[in-house]
């Protein structure tokens, strides 16, 4: 990853969870978990250590049992791989409280930092590919 588009992933989370209200925010495995933690730990934080691919669908369970509450999802790269179906549940129950932020950064690092199987893994293209694949056919 280029150093000049690399995102400051604290940052990022702290302008996300900046007027969060009573959002409440499930972390998956390893940075995503710190980065929320370090800008402040909350009440709805679940943090999710040990339990890696299950971000998303622990985040899917919350909106549906909590349809009036908005549920953020931050995740990264290698626990999202972990979990893809997830997102095929996700597009069918379409839940209009859930929201998924997974941070890329090319590498596994709760396992030592290594690349990805394989590296060229686009999460945007397989996210999107899932929620096609979840429409009604005509």
């Amino acid at each position: 990853m280029n150093e000049q588009n690399k995102l400051l992933r604290r940052s990022a989370i702290a302008r996300i969870l900046a007027d969060r209200g009573d959002m409440l925010v499930v972390t998956g495995l390893g940075s995503p978990t710190y980065d929320c933690a370090a800008v402040g730990d909350h009440p709805l934080n679940f943090y999710l250590w040990g339990a890696m691919g299950s971000a998303v669908t622990v985040g899917l369970g919350l909106a549906l049992a909590q349809p009036k509450r908005r549920v953020l999802v931050v995740t990264g790269d290698g626990e999202m791989l972990m979990g893809l179906g997830a997102l095929a549940t996700v597009a069918a129950k379409k839940p209009s409280n859930l929201a998924i932020t997974v941070i890329d950064n090319e590498h596994y690092g709760e396992t030592g930092c290594n690349r990805p199987t394989p590296a060229r893994v686009s999460i945007l293209r397989v996210s999107r590919a899932r929620a096609a694949s979840a429409r009604p056919r005509p």
